[in-house]
């Protein structure tokens, strides 16, 4: 098979001509695949200074801080609407470990499906190792939940870092930031990174709301997640300009 140069789409660049099964070219959905999204970016940034601070905090102390306290109690003292507990549970679900495994098999069966081998594993790998990185974090630092205000739903384990906040960062942000390097259409790779972000952030709001998280749990849960996507996402765009491709 030879390869050419493609034509740029909307300025990006240039990507890798392949074969269909007629015989026919076309061009392989690479393009803008190795330019890290200025969202993303911007993220990891606030992500690394938020680390930065929160492991200085905790090298003098493992308990909530003053904003902590302020904030969960200050959520459940404004109430806010009657519907607004229930919303909540909802969204918290969706950051949920049985909901986050059922969407990671459909994509990664789907990307199988698909034959992009490399995104399918990246995903898969991405999600699963982030889940044992945040257990093995709830164990060393063994940070209680918070037992100001009632919990609203039922919340085990220990609270440090959220494990809600820390999974669907790792998954929806992992997601997006793949599923834009096999997207030529810059549009279509902005809504889906928004998308993410606006629902991860949902998600781990909702934790602090329904009282079974403090805000710094989520804080940390969000950093680590945007990081570790961060890190696939720069994986996987070397892995595939490395193998030529993704097949």
């Amino acid at each position: 098979m030879a390869a050419g140069t493609g034509s740029p789409r909307g300025g990006e660049g240039t990507g890798s001509r392949v074969a269909r099964s007629d015989g026919t070219m076309t061009h392989a959905p690479s393009v803008g695949a190795r330019r890290l999204p200025p969202l993303l970016a911007g993220l990891a940034l606030i992500a690394v200074g938020l680390v930065i601070l929160l492991v200085g905090a905790f090298a003098t102390s493992r308990y909530p801080f003053a904003f902590d306290r302020a904030i969960i109690v200050g959520a459940r003292a404004w109430g806010g609407p009657a519907w607004l507990p229930k919303v909540a549970s909802d969204i918290t679900a969706l950051g949920g470990g049985v909901v986050l495994t059922v969407i990671v098999v459909i994509v990664a069966g789907f990307l199988l499906i698909q034959r992009l081998w490399l995104t399918a594993a990246a995903t898969a790998l991405a999600s699963l190792t982030g889940g044992w990185v945040v257990d093995a974090v709830k164990g060393v630092v063994l940070r209680a939940r918070p037992d100001l205000v009632p919990h609203l739903v039922d919340a085990g384990g220990y609270s440090f870092p959220s494990g809600h906040a820390t999974s669907s960062a790792v998954v929806y942000l992992t997601l997006a930031s793949l599923a834009g390097q096999v997207t030529p259409d810059r549009a279509a790779r902005r809504y889906l990174l928004v998308v993410a972000v606006l629902l991860v952030g949902a998600i781990g709001c909702s934790r602090v709301y329904l009282g079974v998280h403090w805000p710094s749990d989520v804080l940390a849960g969000w950093s680590f997640g945007t990081l570790w996507a961060l890190g696939w996402w720069t994986a996987t765009a070397r892995a595939r300009a490395a193998i030529g491709g993704e097949r």
